[in-house]
């Protein structure tokens, strides 16, 4: 893009009639995200963890746009159970939806399981994602112009997806694991998008990340050195705000010229800040047999098959 062509919030078309569904929403990216699309006139589903914030979320949104349309509804990612729940509840009260965008995560704890048994990283960032996708595909295909949009990392070029140890038991570091799940997330977003075009899906499945943002992310990493390195020095020094960070995720969301299996980033030095532009994957997240088996390996450890309307 030229500089006079570098998207901004204020190029979102109207999305009013659009149901988005944002994991993460009562917080740094995820409440940008809603923010942004409530001011366009989109009706927002903030999946959250904790209710109560994403009440106080919703109530920092509402005044100073008291017509946003938005909900609350709990979803705990790293809980398969609650994915479930979650989607038969929305799929009832929702038969159509036009948007979800897989934005919430966690970064570099300490090796801890999720409540199925799996690495927490691995099972909220890529387990609980994958779940939730499959589970709303069914409205998400009845939606206008849909679209899932699952947020990486400029990370996942650093990462390589181990099958025989995806959970760390033999050899964990926080960051390292937060990598792979990132890489996970791109594999995910590009095995998605095979799968949806050969099933002829009016699903779009779209990547995106937001370079290096100043969010609670950082400031939650248990790690004493991390949260050094990644809050108080980096932060200050590059990172860039929640609302710029937003834009390319926003940009994958809601731009009529995005294609299926693109992915989005800042135009930026090192891709760490700037405009939405259409960026690179790392070999590794673009190979389709890497992309069939961690599609076969999430369904197993899911058990959530995909509705698609025709053979893959």
């Amino acid at each position: 893009m030229t500089p006079e062509q570098r998207w901004t919030i204020e190029q979102i078309p109207d999305q009013t009639g659009r149901i988005f569904v944002v994991t993460g929403a009562n917080s740094g990216l995820g409440l940008a995200t809603t923010r942004a699309l409530a001011r366009r006139g989109g009706h927002v589903v903030l999946a959250v963890r904790d209710e109560e914030k994403g009440r106080q979320a919703v109530a920092e949104i509402t005044a100073g746009q008291p017509d946003a349309r938005l909900e609350v509804r709990r979803l705990d990612l790293a809980d398969l159970d609650s994915v479930r729940a979650f989607a038969d509840r929305l799929c009832t009260d929702h038969p159509r939806l036009d948007v979800l965008v897989n934005n919430a995560g966690v970064m570099a704890p300490p090796r801890s399981l999720s409540a199925q048994g799996h690495e927490l990283q691995f099972a909220c960032n890529h387990l609980g994602h994958f779940a939730l996708s499959g589970l709303l595909l069914g409205p998400l295909a009845a939606g206008r112009d849909p679209r899932v949009v699952t947020v990486s990392s400029v990370n996942h070029r650093k990462a390589r997806l181990d099958f025989d140890d995806l959970g760390g038991e033999r050899r964990y570091s926080p960051m390292g694991s937060y990598n792979r799940s990132k890489l996970a997330n791109a594999v995910f977003g590009r095995e998605l998008h095979r799968r949806l075009t050969a099933a002829g899906s009016p699903v779009r499945s779209v990547l995106a990340h937001p370079g290096y943002t100043a969010t609670n992310l950082q400031w939650g990493t248990p790690t004493g050195l991390w949260q050094l390195l990644l809050g108080r020095i980096g932060n200050p020094l590059l990172a860039q705000p929640p609302a710029r960070g937003a834009l390319p995720q926003l940009y994958a969301a809601t731009e009529p010229s995005v294609a299926g299996g693109q992915f989005i980033g800042p135009d930026g030095p090192a891709e760490l800040r700037g405009a939405p532009t259409r960026v690179r994957l790392s070999a590794a997240a673009e190979n389709a047999e890497t992309g069939r088996r961690l599609w076969e390996v999430s369904e197993q450890l899911t058990d959530v098959r995909f509705g698609f309307s025709a053979p893959v």
